[in-house]
């Protein structure tokens, strides 16, 4: 069972990989997607103060060490990781990011196998990594759709 205490680690560095490879065609959008995943963590981190909600393995044996007390279970950082890169890559490439999918599912369930989270942990911290990254996504489009239309509206301010 070590290996899926790896695993969950091992997951986001393929989602790293991912980021870079996509770095090379995307540039700054990529460096963009890649910041919404660091927002998602904030986010998380915040709402972890808030809750406060013990984690499974405080009061269980589980196949993972127990983190320090303080270390609070809800949301799981690794899920709102996880849901947030799947949604950036696949923002940037489809193809990649129903592969990020996967992994992120693999590795929210992978922290309730290992004792370390409880179902709705994972769950929680997915749909924040998703609605973070993806709200992000949304703003940058926007933002980038006003520049591609700032051109038009000073030629016609010209005429």
């Amino acid at each position: 069972m070590t290996w899926l205490v790896i695993g969950t680690d091992a997951v986001l560095g393929v989602f790293a990989l991912m980021f870079l490879a996509l770095w090379f065609r995307f540039r700054l959008r990529a460096f963009l997607a890649g910041a919404g995943v660091v927002v998602a963590y904030a986010v998380s981190e915040v709402v972890k103060l808030v809750v406060q909600e013990e984690r499974p393995c405080r009061t269980t044996p589980s196949l993972a060490e127990c983190p320090e007390p303080g270390d609070w279970s809800f949301p799981s950082n690794h899920s709102v990781i996880a849901g947030a890169s799947a949604m950036a890559i696949w923002v940037l490439h489809r193809t990649l990011g129903w592969v990020a999918a996967v992994c992120a599912l693999a590795a929210a369930a992978s922290r309730v196998v290992v004792g370390v989270h409880y179902v709705h942990d994972v769950l929680a911290g997915l749909l924040l990594g998703a609605l973070v990254s993806w709200g992000i996504a949304l703003l940058l489009k926007k933002k980038q759709r006003s520049q591609d239309d700032a051109p038009t509206v000073v030629l016609s301010r010209l005429r």
